[in-house]
């Protein structure tokens, strides 16, 4: 069917007529209106886009990583997709791909339209590879890495340590390190059209507004004032010597792990991010310029990314995500209150309409055939076009809960919001602890509870009173350049998510399903 559409496209544009290029037969005109209504009705050209290329993916056992894999063998004729999967060896990668990938429910749509053929579309199109995006040579034999410097068309960049808080070191290295040396691949590559780096929007720091679709600079921050030039600017050099000096001079490991995370945090508020996390993938966005050279360089900044809004069905996810502690932890009753603000703009995007903007982006990208002065950069989000308020996402989580309780005959209250953390922790742990004729291990499990509500929402502060919003300009264009049909295939578009049947229909049930039940 793949092929078919591309050879119906094809055939539509040409019609087996020769191209003039000046007046020379009486078919002239026809063909020429012929070509401008293919054009049109062609759009960005997604499908001929990606007609037998082939792709260098990683991270593709992550969320985002294994949607975008799905969505591109179930709707286009590629050539093969390269998976450079953490594993010893090939065997050892063919495993995680069969056990965390092909066997995925995310895969069950594809299995049943191509039926007995389906093992063998898998065999044929996706090749795993051994390796370590943060060992050199990407951890790859020289089997492979000749291989795939040969045959690669893109190169999608979507592993990264996502952990919000993590040790400085480990952050550094997988999130601003590794993307630079698959960077270096890249430019060792024959026939490379396109690199696509998956970052996030939060790499924005602790600026207000508006955010614009803006390529970071070289020793850029993350403070209010948006590139400012001062004196204390972010060095990656100077990092990396940080992270050795502390090293050598933490006496165990436990002080080491501890050191690091401190000194992750430090460098964030001291330029102008959250936390570690974002501010080593805006880290990541500027060595990946910096060295890219004539590479052609598209950036996927993406919000909070949750579960499937459609494709190829409704609700499914895998893993903790951002908000889902939150919604299960309301949904037990164990937090009564929220430390932010109700007002306040949340940004949550599927993980399908991630996929399907990646994917339409580097066709719209790929297919410009000119040098880019700057990286392309997409925001794919939902707070400029289609705002969603603390507010609404509590009182739907309400709704649902007290229809579905998680916990048989329990009740839940809707929930209360502080902007003192002092008042949030009293209010919490009186209302947890509830009756004074608990017992002893009641009283600790409600400890446990408290404890766990105050760090869970002071893990995610910045969240709840984020007084961005993102321009979503680029994305707009892109939508505005593709084909009614490929509106359709690839929706990118957040102004059509309805928030109450998201959360209502789709994502918590998903999240039950495939979290609390323990089907993933």
């Amino acid at each position: 069917m793949r092929d078919e559409c591309f050879v119906k496209w094809k055939k539509v544009l040409y019609d087996g007529y020769t191209y003039f290029n000046s007046p020379c037969h009486p078919l002239e005109a026809e063909l020429h209106h012929q070509e401008f209504n293919a054009a049109a009705d062609t759009g960005i050209g997604i499908l001929p886009f990606f007609h037998g290329k082939n792709i260098l993916l990683t991270g593709a056992t992550g969320l985002l990583g294994k949607v975008l894999v799905e969505k591109i063998l179930r709707s286009m004729s590629v050539g093969k997709i390269y998976l450079l999967i953490k594993a010893k060896d090939k065997e050892a990668a063919s495993t995680r791909l069969t056990n965390e990938i092909t066997n995925s429910d995310l895969f069950k749509t594809l299995k049943e339209e191509l039926g007995d053929s389906y093992e063998t579309m898998i065999r044929e199109k996706l090749i795993p590879i051994a390796g370590n995006i943060c060992e050199p040579n990407l951890g790859m034999d020289s089997q492979s890495i000749a291989q795939v410097r040969k045959d690669v068309d893109v190169i999608i960049q979507s592993a990264a340590s996502t952990v919000l808080n993590d040790r400085y070191d480990l952050l550094v290295d997988a999130n601003m390190s590794a993307p630079q040396r698959l960077m270096r691949f890249a430019k060792t590559c024959n026939n490379l059209t396109l690199f696509a780096h998956i970052s996030t929007a939060y790499v924005s720091g602790k600026r207000e507004g508006l955010i614009m679709e803006k390529p970071f600079i070289m020793g850029g921050n993350g403070r209010k004032e948006e590139y400012c030039v001062e004196s204390a600017l972010l060095d990656l050099v100077e990092e990396n010597n940080l992270i050795l000096k502390l090293s050598s001079s933490s006496s165990t490991q436990h002080d080491l792990t501890k050191n690091l995370k401190r000194l992750a945090q430090d460098r964030a508020t001291e330029f102008g991010w959250h936390n570690s996390y974002h501010m080593t993938k805006a880290m990541g966005e500027m060595a990946l310029d910096e060295i890219r050279g004539d590479v052609p360089l598209l950036i996927i900044r993406p919000t909070v990314i949750e579960s499937t809004y459609r494709d190829p069905f409704p609700g499914w996810i895998q893993g903790n995500r951002m908000f889902d502690p939150v919604i299960m932890a309301y949904g037990k009753g164990q937090l009564p209150g929220f430390f932010g603000d109700s007002q306040v703009v949340m940004d949550v995007i599927p993980v399908d309409m991630v996929a399907n903007t990646t994917i339409a982006a580097i066709a719209k990208e790929g297919n410009m055939h000119r040098p880019q002065p700057q990286p392309s950069v997409y925001h794919v989000a939902s707070s400029a076009t289609n705002p969603l308020l603390y507010s609404d996402f509590f009182e739907y989580l309400f709704h649902y809960f007290n229809s579905a309780p998680l916990i048989p005959s329990q009740k839940i209250s809707r929930i209360k919001y502080f902007d003192n953390f002092q008042d949030f922790s009293e209010y919490t742990r009186n209302s947890i602890n509830g009756d004074e004729k608990m017992t002893l291990k009641s009283r600790n499990q409600a400890k446990a509870k408290v404890a766990y509500a105050n760090k869970l929402c002071k893990l995610y502060e910045f969240i709840g009173f984020f007084s961005a919003r993102f321009d979503t300009s680029n994305t707009k264009k892109l939508i505005e350049a593709m084909s009614k049909e490929e509106r359709v295939s690839f929706e990118v578009d957040a102004s059509n998510i309805e928030w109450k049947k998201y959360f209502e229909e789709i994502h918590i049930p998903g999240l039950i399903k495939h979290m609390v039940n323990g089907s993933m």
